[in-house]
């Protein structure tokens, strides 16, 4: 139990069955800011919620950086779209870690992105993982931040995985990266 949300963690055959599921976007028009993470894991897969696994920092840096007024959970996600923000991934299908995905996917992914953002119209698309923009955009010296280049005729940010895998951003540089695009997006 997650404040009043019911939760039941994934058991390892759930985890194993996640192989290959996808997670539904949270999206709408007009939004302010779509996340956009590399792809769902299996935790999200089993459960059918973005960023779900515990350990994530996707959550907190939100409400750190003042996106939400309260950390969300996961399940809270409609909370999160009423605000203005929304999440879709890169790749679409679930798996144990980002490094089963082929360059392809990646490219894939941003004309499928590309399309949803022109159907939607959100203002910013924050692509959540700096190598995952490098290769599906061909873009491989770009750094962390806001990009020249738009997306559908959206602006273009680029954050960190926020993956407790990704050890190389600890949460106080993963709040102040998400705070710069939040001031940006107003």
């Amino acid at each position: 139990m997650q404040g009043n949300i019911t939760f039941r963690r994934p058991t390892a055959a759930d985890l194993q069955r996640a192989h290959g599921r996808t997670v539904p976007d949270l999206i709408a028009p007009d939004l302010k800011v779509l996340f956009c993470g590399i792809n769902p894991g299996l935790y999200s897969g089993a459960t059918g919620l973005h960023f779900a696994r515990p350990g994530n920092r996707f959550w907190p840096a939100l409400y750190a950086a003042g996106f939400t007024s309260r950390l969300l959970h996961p399940n809270e996600r409609d909370e999160l779209l009423d605000s203005g923000y929304g999440i879709t991934a890169m790749v679409r299908r679930a798996t144990a870690t980002a490094a089963e995905l082929g360059d392809e996917e990646y490219r894939a992914g941003r004309i499928a992105l590309e399309k949803k953002v022109r159907k939607y119209r959100p203002r910013w698309v924050a692509i959540l993982g700096l190598g995952a923009y490098r290769v599906g955009f061909g873009e491989p010296r770009a750094k962390v931040g806001r990009q020249d280049e738009l997306i559908g005729g959206a602006g273009l940010w680029v954050l960190p995985n926020p993956s407790g895998l990704n050890a190389n951003h600890q949460l106080p540089q993963l709040t102040e990266m998400f705070r710069e695009l939040r001031i940006a997006a107003g």
